[in-house]
């Protein structure tokens, strides 16, 4: 795209006002809302009913976010600076019958929660057209905006990084936009028109002049090949697809190409091989569950094939039945239960699933890091560990915060950190309790004690514990002051129970309590609080 008319569109979009507060203020929240969903009457009488569509701002949301047709007469008045002939240079917009202009790409003011970030981001957005406003089938090389998959990627970043970052399978670019804020990125995509596109949107936002986004096409690490990256993020093209059968288009965006969660397998396995030491991967994944074989125990092989010295956080975020995968991916495409075609991608997709006794797959997130050898001391980290570095897999589907970077990044180093420690080394540490952490007791009317003591965390995932008396007692004495040899010795007095045994239990409960985030070692004396906050 050219960059001198992605300028002019930039200084009309700006002179417009045409962002998310905005576009609110003028349809109203519940207009908004409905909108999103694709349903745009009430978007279309609240614009009439405010401006009668004359604004600039009016105008360009009728045309980009309501799909309705205007005259090249009122598409230069939205973009008077870059005309409707160059709207159509840009393949902005397009011809329809009688002469009027269409929207011909999708153009969306966004706003983006970041861990980096005390506010929303606002980023201006090209990419293909998005299931509401298209005619028919996308595209086989279909570009997309920005989904609920890749805010949840965006959210989980973490805050800093010290080096390069690698964006793995752009897309738009979004991913790299937000790199961007941190450091220089490096943005690959197997796709010329996804690259094409996010090219597009780093120009139209100004984004990556400083640091620098260095755009890069190929397949997975080909174009990185010797270079390693102190951050990797990637939301790949996961979705297990049929490779045999009449299974209708194949999309770039969603279809990496190999059979069941291959693809997934490589990202982890090759990008550990691009990581610097102390490096970070983190990717959105799909995994499958096979007959009789847990799928995150499939996930933890591929982690621990990769050595030692690599630590991992792998959540399932949701668990769905072959029969619900397939049918949420066949209408992803555009078909609808009913239809001849919907009813052969589900066959293919469900007939693929069997040919690997696909019981389950899993989706969520893999966070895994490249560990140093040495410590800021100089001394060898993990020496004879007992299998190597910490590998958490767990299921969490409690609510993610739109910054849940910093708090997971914070969780993640607290758990490694705690994981080199020795059963004497953390009974000697002094121990916080993370803020925002609530406690639950629940009583049966006439008894004394509590039925269930939960705790609570929102620290960036939704998290719970159950504990008993003496794990709450425990927790509750973790201010900082006391170590956990002083608190189980005192603990263990009060109750008159066996100390040895109290603390094999708190050793045990406070590891997990960590992976949590609802306890952080506290820092050694004259340094600094690194207590968790929501």
């Amino acid at each position: 795209m050219d960059d001198e008319l992605i300028d002019r569109l930039r200084d009309d979009l700006e002179s417009a006002d045409f962002r998310v507060p905005a576009v609110r203020g003028l349809l109203g929240a519940e207009a908004d809302e409905a909108r999103l969903r694709g349903v745009f009457a009430p978007a279309r009488r609240a614009v009439e009913r405010a401006t009668r569509g004359r604004s600039p701002l009016a105008a360009l949301v009728r045309l980009f976010l309501l799909g309705d047709q205007l005259s090249p007469r009122e598409v230069g008045a939205a973009l008077p600076r870059l005309g409707p002939r160059g709207a159509e240079t840009l393949g902005l917009v397009g011809g329809s019958p009688g002469g009027a202009l269409e929207a011909a790409l999708s153009l969306n003011p966004v706003e983006i929660s970041d861990a980096r970030e005390a506010r929303e981001r606002h980023w201006w957005i090209l990419s293909d057209l998005d299931d509401q406003l298209r005619r028919g089938p996308a595209r086989p090389d279909h570009v997309m905006g920005v989904g609920g998959a890749t805010r949840s990627l965006i959210a989980q970043l973490p805050p800093d990084h010290a080096g390069a970052a690698l964006d793995l399978g752009t897309g738009c670019g979004i991913v790299a936009l937000h790199l961007s804020l941190r450091g220089p990125v490096v943005a690959t995509d197997l796709s010329e028109r996804a690259l094409v596109f996010a090219r597009a949107n780093a120009r139209l936002n100004r984004a990556g002049t400083g640091a620098g986004i260095d755009f890069r096409s190929g397949d997975l690490f080909g174009p990185v090949a010797g270079e390693r990256f102190a951050l990797i993020a990637s939301n790949p093209p996961f979705v297990i697809t049929p490779r045999t059968g009449s299974d209708g288009r194949r999309y770039e965006y969603r279809d990496g190409g190999m059979v069941g969660d291959r693809l997934v397998q490589e990202v982890v396995r090759r990008g550990y091989e691009h990581l610097a030491e102390g490096g970070t991967l983190l990717c959105l994944a799909n995994w499958e569950s096979h007959w009789g074989d847990d799928g995150l125990g499939r996930v933890e092989g591929w982690v621990e094939a990769l050595g030692d010295r690599t630590a991992a956080w792998v959540i399932e975020r949701e668990r769905l039945s072959p029969e619900r995968y397939a049918e949420t991916w066949a209408r992803d495409g555009g078909a609808r239960p009913g239809a001849e075609d919907f009813e052969r991608l589900m066959r293919s997709w469900l007939d693929d699933f069997a040919s690997r006794r696909v019981v389950a797959v899993g989706l969520g997130s893999i966070r895994i890091r490249r560990l140093a050898r040495t410590d800021s001391t100089g001394s060898e980290r993990y020496p004879e560990r007992a299998g190597g570095a910490p590998v958490r897999l767990e299921r969490a589907g409690g609510a993610l915060s739109g910054r849940a970077g910093g708090p997971l990044s914070a969780i993640f180093d607290a758990a490694i950190e705690v994981s080199a420690m020795s059963d004497a080394e953390m009974l000697e540490r002094r121990w916080l309790l993370s803020d925002g952490v609530g406690e639950l007791r629940e009583h049966v009317p006439g008894q004394e004690q509590p039925s269930r003591i939960t705790f609570s965390a929102e620290v960036g995932l939704a998290r719970r514990l159950e504990a008993d008396t003496l794990l709450a007692a425990a927790l509750g004495a973790c201010d900082g002051e006391l170590s956990m040899r002083e608190i189980s010795g005192a603990l263990a007095e009060i109750l008159g129970i066996d100390e040895d045994d109290l603390r094999r239990a708190l050793l045990a409960d406070f590891r997990d309590a960590v992976w949590l985030g609802l306890l952080t070692p506290a820092p050694p004396s004259g340094t600094h609080d690194t207590r968790l906050e929501p």
